[in-house]
């Protein structure tokens, strides 16, 4: 550990790790359990059934338990679905389990295929915003393009997430995504790839061979819930992907990397928010909001995250950080 914190705090580039940690320190950061990684698919599953249970058990009461009942399974349906997309974001990183087939196949079926996710193109896209995060070539730049915005302009972009305009824009553009028109991404750029005298026979083929998996998987979602003998709770979890769910994407990218230092170091172009019960439940599943550590150690599991923070809060490198309503705050301050 050569380099002071100060230099390390004030440096443009990325700084080692064997900077501020030990060779022991990183082994014992980057050890990875597969028990843990199953559990945490197991668990984010168990509560989406008891999610289901309590909507299917509201659909039975009187009014007055009725919509709260329904309203809070609905929430909670849509933060396991970002639990699902972070649970992907670490096996694309390879860290949710030690082994390869549970870091491929089980984490692309159990995670991302039922949130309409594709881990193997979601790993390469990521990839590169790790590589640029924050400047020119990070594909996740549009997430965060425009803030600071007025707390005016904030409540429309929350409007249209609570609409349900936002997921149908995103329902709309990966079946485009899918069929070969549109570039893949989980950002906000739109760009056309070129049709080069494709027939629309080929188009049709291209999304059906993208949208099986994630339409296979939805189907046998369906026939559990039918089974259970509450079918129609499968539309529940329709409106959770098109409404909470891209509610909480927004805040978790904004406290991530809104209003950023643009450099390579990611102490400066990433942001660690302090996340409660509430914050865990709906926009910060999965360790995710330990953002500075995840950037500085992509090597690191999600849940060793919190060791990581300790120590580099122990070292000067990290400050006590902000909450999510901070961060709303600042993001909204313009104007």
């Amino acid at each position: 550990m050569s380099a002071s914190n100060d230099d390390l705090l004030r440096q443009q580039r990325s700084p080692k790790v064997t900077d501020f940690l030990s060779r022991e320190e990183i082994r014992a950061l980057t050890r990875r359990s597969d028990w843990r990684g199953g559990w945490a698919i197991a668990s984010t599953w168990l509560i989406i059934a008891a999610s289901f249970a309590l909507a299917g058990w509201a659909l039975q009461q009187p009014w007055y338990l009725l919509l709260p009942g329904v309203l809070l399974a609905l929430m909670v349906l849509g933060g396991r679905q970002l639990a699902l997309a972070i649970l992907a974001h670490e096996a694309s990183h390879n860290t949710l389990f030690n082994s390869r087939f549970g870091n491929n196949q089980l984490s692309d079926w159990l995670c991302a295929r039922p949130i309409s996710l594709d881990l193997y193109r979601y790993r390469s896209h990521h990839m590169r915003h790790h590589s640029f995060t924050g400047r020119d070539g990070d594909p996740d730049l549009s997430l965060v393009r425009g803030l600071p915005t007025s707390k005016v302009s904030m409540l429309r972009k929350f409007a249209r997430d609570l609409s349900g305009l936002t997921g149908l824009k995103y329902l709309a553009g990966v079946a485009l995504m899918n069929a070969g028109l549109l570039k893949w991404t989980v950002a906000n750029d739109v760009q056309w790839l070129p049709r080069e005298g494709r027939s629309l026979f080929s188009y049709m083929a291209e999304f059906m061979r993208n949208s099986t998996p994630s339409l296979l998987v939805n189907a046998l979602l369906f026939l559990l819930l039918w089974g259970a003998g509450w079918p129609q709770l499968y539309l529940l979890w329709v409106l959770a992907w098109l409404i909470p769910y891209p509610l909480f994407i927004r805040i978790r990218a904004m406290a991530e990397h809104a209003m950023t230092e643009g450099s390579d170091n990611p102490l400066r172009n990433t942001r660690t928010t302090c996340a409660g019960w509430l914050a865990r439940s709906f926009v910060a599943p999965v360790r995710v909001n330990f953002h500075i550590e995840h950037h500085l150690m992509a090597s690191v599991p999600y849940y060793r995250l919190p060791q990581l923070h300790g120590l580099l809060h122990q070292r000067g490198l990290v400050k006590k950080p902000p909450g999510y309503a901070d961060v709303i705050r600042l993001v909204s301050s313009a104007g």
